[in-house]
């Protein structure tokens, strides 16, 4: 295992029918380091970071491969033990937050869950927590809002309610898939500078998954471009824009 890695991924494979569409990805991420995925749609990006929490889609499989968190192989796990990760050690922050929210239960009650699912809380002392953590990923009218169903929330605040329901147990890794997709420009910035003081205050190791350059020059220490399902190039972003490689080619189009 890669030393002081907070996450170390060995050869994943996953396929889907015959095909395999994650093939030998392999990465070392760091406490405190954002480590950027990039790449066309259908790489195999999601597919990546869906397998790492076993969260992979019926149509697809795990066919090879290791993620170390820990020292434990969570690709070895059982759901049962891997539910135990899951917003505990590593937790995900999904693209679409108001479709990955129940839309039946209250942001209160959702948040209080998931607190109680990973530490040891009277539903009170959960509540208290909750109404902290709306506060602290910078919600306004937290004590309302706890009452609110995710419907009666902007895009934008559904983005913060699922970082803040991700982040409840103080994970060691993050992985936001896409997370400021459809969100407008000041929302953006907000959502990522909450993550940079996630990282900064916290030593939270990010695997940010995106297809946005600008985000990627503000945030990444360093980037995996995929490609068919493989590791293309690695480096900072200075070093593959200094490349006539797949970087650089998907920074242009995006800049033109």
């Amino acid at each position: 295992m890669t030393e002081h890695a907070a996450l170390d991924v060995r050869d994943l494979a996953v396929e889907i029918g015959r095909r395999r569409v994650v093939d030998g990805v392999s990465f070392a991420l760091a406490l405190g380091e954002t480590l950027a995925l990039v790449g066309e749609s259908g790489c195999g990006k999601s597919l990546t970071a869906l397998a790492l929490l076993g969260l992979l889609p019926e149509a697809a499989r795990l066919a090879g491969g290791g993620a170390f968190l820990d020292g434990t192989d969570l690709t070895r796990l059982d759901e049962r033990a891997m539910r135990k990760v899951r917003g505990n050690r590593a937790a995900i922050v999904f693209q679409d937050p108001i479709g990955s929210l129940d839309p039946l239960m209250t942001i209160g009650d959702q948040l209080v869950e998931g607190l109680r699912a990973h530490r040891p809380l009277t539903r009170q002392a959960a509540r208290e927590a909750a109404l902290a953590m709306l506060k602290a990923v910078g919600i306004a009218e937290a004590e309302r809002r706890l009452e609110q169903h995710p419907f009666e929330l902007s895009g934008g605040m559904c983005q913060r309610v699922m970082i803040a329901i991700a982040l409840g147990a103080r994970p060691a890794v993050l992985i936001a898939d896409e997370p400021t997709t459809a969100l407008d420009v000041t929302i953006q910035a907000q959502i990522l500078d909450l993550m940079k003081t996630l990282r900064r205050e916290h030593g939270t190791a990010i695997l940010l998954i995106t297809h946005d350059m600008g985000v990627v020059a503000d945030m990444a220490d360093r980037i995996i471009v995929m490609k068919d399902g493989r590791i293309a190039e690695t480096g900072t972003y200075d070093e593959l824009m200094e490349l006539n490689g797949v970087f650089h080619r998907l920074a242009q189009r995006q800049l033109a």
